[in-house]
């Protein structure tokens, strides 16, 4: 399983930007992906999710009507749409796929990409 998050960088306060994570390994139209992000000295939470033919997705109370998830199954990839951006956005944001095996529950990171948001 390999997944490559690309996007992030610096933005204003009251900016955009589109986050995507390009996925291997796995059949990716078969499960639900998920946005997590850290920030330092903090826990890390999920973001956003998304089932896997895309028709349903649940965001944190935080992100609600600023984000949006969405998915290509074509392209294996995952986007995460950042608008209306806060400083308490800055943050690492990691791309999640996890499944349930006989030993447990299996938790797959991308390498993160980092968002800043500050003037």
């Amino acid at each position: 399983v390999q997944l490559v998050e690309s996007g992030g960088g610096l933005v204003q306060p009251g900016g955009s930007l589109r986050l995507s994570c390009a996925a291997s390994g796995f059949t990716f139209s078969n499960y639900v992906m998920s946005w997590y992000r850290q920030s330092p000295g903090k826990e890390r939470e999920l973001v956003a999710s998304i089932t896997s033919a895309g028709g349903s997705t649940n965001y944190a109370d935080s992100v609600k009507g600023r984000f949006t998830i969405s998915r290509d199954n074509a392209k294996s990839t995952v986007y995460l749409q950042m608008s209306s951006l806060k400083p308490e956005d800055t943050a690492v944001y990691y791309c999640n796929v996890q499944w349930d095996t006989a030993w447990g529950t299996r938790r797959y990171w991308g390498q993160g990409t980092q968002v800043t948001v500050s003037s």
